[in-house]
This record gives C-alpha cells, sequence and structure tokens, in this order.
C-alpha cells in the first residue's frame, strides 16, 4: 500500500512539475502580453501544485525530508521568482526573461 501511495504521490509531482516548464518555453513565444501573461500564471499555478506535492511527500514520510529538501526549496523559490513575473505590468517586456 505505501508503495502504491509513493507512486500516485510521485506521479502527480511529475506531472504538475512538467508543466511547470512547458508553460514557461510557451510563453517565451508568446504572441502577446496577455498571452505571456496566461503561461506564466499557469506555470505558477503548477509551481505551487508540485510545492504541495513535495510538502505531502515530506509529512508523509514516503519519503526521507533529506532527500527531497532541496527540491522543496528549488521549487519554493521558483514559486516566488513565477509570482514576482506575473506581477503587472507584465506586457512591458513580454517572453524576456
Amino acid at each position: 500500500m505505501q508503495e502504491k501511495n509513493e507512486y500516485v504521490l510521485s506521479k502527480q509531482l511529475l506531472r504538475s512539475s512538467a508543466s511547470i516548464g512547458a508553460n514557461i518555453t510557451e510563453g517565451q513565444y508568446a504572441q502577446s502580453g496577455p498571452d505571456f501573461h496566461t503561461k506564466m500564471s499557469i506555470a505558477k499555478k503548477e509551481a505551487a501544485e508540485s510545492l504541495y506535492w513535495i510538502r505531502l511527500l515530506m509529512s508523509s514520510g514516503l519519503v526521507p525530508k533529506e532527500r527531497i529538501a532541496d527540491l522543496h526549496d528549488d521549487c519554493e523559490e521558483l514559486v516566488k521568482m513565477l509570482v514576482s513575473i506575473c506581477k503587472p505590468p507584465y506586457n512591458r517586456n513580454f517572453g524576456t526573461f
């Protein structure tokens, strides 16, 4: 049962984290400021979801905290960066980082 729970949580984490990169990449080729903002907002939501799954894995004891502590910290930083990117005026220099 524990392996199945770990698999389900890991699968959710993989799905949400893969979506972050996909949306950031799409945002780099946005056709407009609002399009860029939409893609970055989706990436921000997916990063927040990934952080949730990481925290759940940590608190469940399925994965040792030490094993994913760096991943947690990196994801937290990514959420902060995406929150900053999504603040207006988002269309001034869309597609550039």
